[in-house]
């Protein structure tokens, strides 16, 4: 997690995750390169079946990538490389001899902002083993006082409430690997009235 710089716009000095939203080349990747998994395609085309479930994958790897220094990838020939954007993102998957590994993603969550919050989000939360990331964690990038920590620590920074909720599912999730378990619904967390409200979907 990192923190977001004092004169942010948006929640200024608060630590949320990478993130940001879906690009032109996230959406122009050509279909049948890659696949996410049956679950979380299945998944993202129940929940949000106007937006390219690829797009949204793809989109959270670069933006992490772009964000921390880290690409959650696996190694691709030259072949698998050539057909695609021409962009930072994929010169430095080129140049590493990888591609995005949709398929180690895990959706978790969807969150939107209130109505009456200067900036509004969309925003879907992925769960990925931290150990399939390579590259070096950016120092000076978007993010300030970027690092890896314990997740019982997360809950003790300058967090809000959608964050402290896509832990909590993060931590579920993860714990519902190791017995085998999935979720059958995905937390939709949205407000009312700007009442927040959490659906099941």
């Amino acid at each position: 997690m990192g923190r977001r710089r004092k004169r942010a716009r948006f929640l200024p000095d608060i630590y949320v995750f990478p993130g940001g939203r879906v690009d032109t080349a996230d959406r122009n990747v050509p279909n049948g390169l890659f696949s996410l998994s049956a679950e979380t395609e299945l998944d993202l085309r129940r929940d949000t079946p106007s937006t390219s479930p690829l797009a949204l994958a793809l989109a959270a790897i670069r933006e992490t990538h772009e964000e921390t220094g880290y690409l959650l990838g696996r190694t691709a020939s030259g072949a698998v490389l050539s057909p695609l954007p021409s962009t930072p993102f994929w010169s430095a998957c080129q140049e590493a001899g990888m591609v995005p590994d949709v398929a180690a993603l895990d959706y978790i969550m969807r969150a939107l902002t209130p109505t009456l919050s200067p900036r509004r989000f969309n925003t879907r939360f992925f769960l990925a083993d931290g150990a399939g990331c390579r590259g070096e964690l950016l120092v000076d990038g978007e993010l300030e006082d970027l690092h890896w920590l314990p997740l019982d620590e997360a809950f003790d920074l300058p967090i809000i409430d959608v964050t402290e909720l896509a832990l909590t599912a993060a931590r579920q999730r993860w714990q519902g690997r190791a017995l085998g378990k999935r979720p059958s619904t995905i937390p939709f967390v949205h407000y009312v009235r700007d009442r927040q409200r959490i659906d099941h979907v």
